[in-house]
């Protein structure tokens, strides 16, 4: 099964927050996908993190090391769209990367005959 994979899910598994546990068990055989921003946002967060003084410098650099462990796919993403889907539901951009990547995914699934789950 596909699923889509936001950064969030990504730093709860590398800081072992308490949710690692749930998330491991409902995707054990999944497909990770995302989009090609990913790294870009996960770099971001940990940034942030650093900033608010959540985690330590060698923290966030070991967090971003242990991200390349998990086995993800990462695709484009139409910017304009998603830059569209943000004005259109006041989100941000990067939030609407994702939503783009799963109405893409969508769309692909649906011209396969695959089920979808919602």
């Amino acid at each position: 099964m596909d699923i889509i994979v936001d950064t969030n899910i990504f730093l709860a598994v590398v800081l072992e927050e308490p949710e690692k546990k749930h998330i491991i068990q409902v995707t054990p055989d999944a497909n990770l996908i995302s989009p090609e921003v990913l790294p870009f946002e996960i770099g971001n967060a940990l940034s942030a993190m650093i900033k608010r003084k959540t985690l330590t410098e060698n923290e966030a650099l070991e967090a971003e090391k242990k991200t390349h462990a998990i086995p993800v796919r990462l695709v484009a993403v139409d910017i304009h769209q998603s830059l569209k889907l943000a004005i259109k539901f006041n989100i941000y951009a990067y939030d609407a990367y994702f939503f783009q990547c799963a109405k893409r995914m969508k769309q692909v699934a649906k011209e396969l005959n695959i089920k979808i789950l919602e």
